[in-house]
């Protein structure tokens, strides 16, 4: 299934993307999307037959924002220098255990909403990334098997990031990492049983058109079902907790000088197969 949430920032309802590309509406089953729906396995199960019976009510998308397709989010779990392309065009030695950092849940935006570039930055930088959403708490999992049965779906995220913040300002990546908007998501939840390989997903993304990162995540270096058992070693995972798994090569960092950062005005697309697509306009904050 794909699941969404449509409407104004703060207000959006929960809806389905049938397999005709039309949009239902599932506020008269559910009341949002999120953790508590994506541990409810007969609620999914209602979702899923009312669908495949043509139950749910149409919506017209025309004009329709689409928001983050997961509400309540407790944490945003990510993942750095997880692709062995990345790690290359940095000039990163690969990491001997996967490289865990945060974002704030509200730093979560819809797929199309605008990015706001930080006062005083010089290097915002974009990175298209494959995520997960937890659907089981996840505790001292002890194999990659056990990982991905505890994803309930796959979405598109996009971890913007601010270079100077995060490596030339002292301390952690934080500061790079959790300004405002910097983390769109969507357009869809995409459930786990329509992803029956993690490992074989194009990601793409375009600065103004520009074709920028054109890679797979068959180059991760820690895949999905590692990760998800790795992280559970350090902290315990809940339904609708995010992992954010990694960008592949092409962002501006590695890019030769002067790097391409972005600014007010640039437009990225985004997209992860199968898992839709994303575009924002960048302006100042």
């Amino acid at each position: 299934m794909k699941l969404l949430r449509v409407g104004t920032a703060g207000a959006e309802r929960p809806a389905l993307l049938d397999t005709e590309g039309v949009l239902r509406d599932l506020s008269g089953l559910v009341p949002d999307i999120d953790g508590a729906l994506l541990a409810d396995a007969p609620a999914l199960d209602r979702i899923r037959a009312a669908a495949e019976a043509g139950e749910l009510p149409a919506v017209d998308a025309e004009g329709q924002r689409v928001g983050p397709p997961l509400g309540r989010i407790g944490k945003v779990v990510c993942i750095g220098l997880n692709y062995h392309d990345h790690a290359r065009e940095t000039g990163a030695e690969p990491p001997a255990e996967p490289v865990i950092f945060f974002k704030a849940a509200d730093t979560v935006v819809g797929p199309n909403d605008t990015v706001l570039v930080p006062r005083g930055s010089t290097k915002t930088d974009w990175e298209v990334e494959l995520a997960v959403v937890i659907g089981r708490t996840a505790r001292y999992l002890e194999s990659a098997e056990e990982g991905l049965a505890h994803v309930a779906g796959y979405v598109v995220a996009h971890d913007v990031s601010e270079r100077e913040f995060q490596i030339e300002r002292g301390g952690t990546w934080d500061k790079g990492k959790n300004c405002e908007t910097f983390n769109p998501l969507g357009p869809w939840l995409v459930t786990a049983d329509e992803v029956p390989d993690p490992q074989r997903l194009a990601l793409r993304l375009w600065v103004n058109g520009e074709l920028k990162q054109d890679g797979t995540t068959a180059e991760q270096i820690f895949p999905v079902g590692e990760v998800v058992r790795y992280v559970s070693q350090f902290m315990t995972l809940y339904p609708g907790d995010v992992i954010n798994t990694g960008t592949p090569a092409g962002v501006a960092l590695g890019q030769p000088e002067p790097k391409p950062y972005l600014r007010a005005g640039d437009v990225v697309e985004l997209e992860v197969e199968g898992l839709g697509r994303q575009r924002q306009e960048f302006k100042d904050a």
